[in-house]
């Protein structure tokens, strides 16, 4: 197996390596006077006039509109990383709205929604989970009624990230009650900013509130806020979902997270000497580097796979599952290294600062536990490679469903 780029990429990663020498940081003129949030904005504007960032994105929309090119991508991320450098502007409408309406929204849509929220001008939340329709997503009740040329939405979701703060929400909703569950499902856009809607933040036991519940009481949006077909949202969200997890799977997050934990590791002391020293240490970052690595060259392989426009099968199921569990298997490893530190409040959970300190750690060891959810939970990911990537018979549980159902209709 050839690991090595070509001599044009190497001259390419070169080329990005120059420009991002110039131009990140920022020069301290250029920074006067900048909050730092303001600083990546000017940046990141620099990088996609350059070609670097927004690469998949149209002109017109705010983007450098780049010819697909996985390896060309790979460089820039490689490089990007190696300088903490601004990537794009993370969210969940860059990571799956934008995507989502570029493939299957109308004209007006894209000309509205896109350039803004690419540029972080407006905020989206996603209105999926619902109380007792979580991994059983088709099973949701809010409902979604057409009146005088407006969709008029009662019911309620849950787990809602960022929810108080997001300007819209995309959303599942059933407008077809009478059509099997998974036909009888719209996805609409829609104004938080309204009567009708209230938001009740989830305070979770690291201290924060990032999920929420949201209530809709006669809520309303217009009839061509939908995107696709009426009667189509579960199709559309099948786009979104993929995107999500492709986000969360993302191979350059596990490496830098790993290089973060090594780093506590030499800064952490067990018996008066760095822990990196520790025997037992030693074994386990080492077990966890394999797992690193087992998830990195699956990446190689499915960017393989894109380059020859071939499908790489079900190693791309696994690529967020893997993610996630190898994000769990860190944080036990740094709560251990932290100790009687971890007994500590976990106060805010985000990723950002270099992780220094204890309490962003034990916050991550939080969202580990819960990031396994997201994009679908890790049970409901194995099943699905077991079924449809290995061949295996379903389990065991939904086929005495499904007999018990078939039972009751005879």
């Amino acid at each position: 197996m050839d690991l090595s780029y070509s001599s044009e990429a190497e001259a390419f990663r070169e080329t990005v390596a120059k420009w991002l020498e110039a131009n990140w940081p920022l020069s301290e003129s250029e920074k006067e006077g900048l909050s730092f949030e303001e600083q990546c904005a000017v940046f990141r504007k620099r990088a996609t006039e350059a070609g670097y960032l927004n690469r998949s994105i149209p002109r017109q929309y705010g983007g450098s509109e780049q010819e697909p090119d996985v390896i060309t991508a790979q460089v820039i991320r490689e490089e990007f990383s190696k300088k903490w450098a601004p990537m794009e502007v993370r969210g969940i409408g860059t990571m799956m709205l934008v995507p989502t309406l570029l493939e299957r929204g109308e004209q007006w849509m894209k000309d509205k929604f896109v350039e803004k929220t690419v540029n972080g001008e407006i905020t989206w939340c996603q209105g999926y989970s619902e109380p007792g329709s979580g991994s059983d997503l088709a099973s949701l009740k809010t409902r979604g009624e057409l009146v005088d040329g407006e969709w008029v939405i009662n019911g309620q979701k849950i787990w809602t990230t960022n929810a108080v703060e997001a300007d819209y929400m995309f959303i599942l909703v059933r407008t077809e009650p009478d059509a099997p569950k998974h036909a009888g499902i719209s996805y609409l856009l829609i104004d938080m900013k309204q009567p009708g809607i209230e938001v009740r933040p989830l305070k979770q036991m690291t201290g924060t509130a990032e999920f929420n519940e949201v209530f809709f009481t006669d809520a309303k949006t217009p009839e061509d806020w939908i995107v696709g077909k009426r009667g189509e949202g579960w199709l559309v969200s099948r786009t979104t979902l993929k995107h999500e997890r492709n986000s969360i799977g993302a191979t350059e997050q596990t490496d830098m997270l790993f290089n973060r934990l090594v780093k506590l590791a030499k800064e952490t002391k067990l018996d008066g000497k760095p822990a990196i020293e520790n025997a037992d240490i030693r074994d386990r970052l080492g077990q966890l580097e394999g797992y690193i690595l087992a998830h990195k060259y699956s990446g190689f392989r499915q960017l393989t796979a894109d380059m020859k426009g071939e499908d790489p099968g079900i190693i791309r199921l696994m690529t967020k599952l893997s993610s996630t569990e190898i994000g769990h298997k860190v944080a036990k490893i740094a709560l251990d290294l932290l100790g009687d530190d971890g007994m500590f409040s976990a106060g805010n959970h985000r990723m950002g600062g270099g992780l220094t300190g204890s309490q962003p750690w034990i916050g991550h060891y939080m969202m580990s536990l819960g990031i396994a959810i997201a994009g679908g939970t890790a049970n409901i990911q194995r099943n699905v490679i077991a079924e449809r990537g290995l061949g295996l018979p379903r389990d065991a549980a939904a086929d005495q469903s499904k007999g018990a159902s078939a039972g009751g209709k005879a």
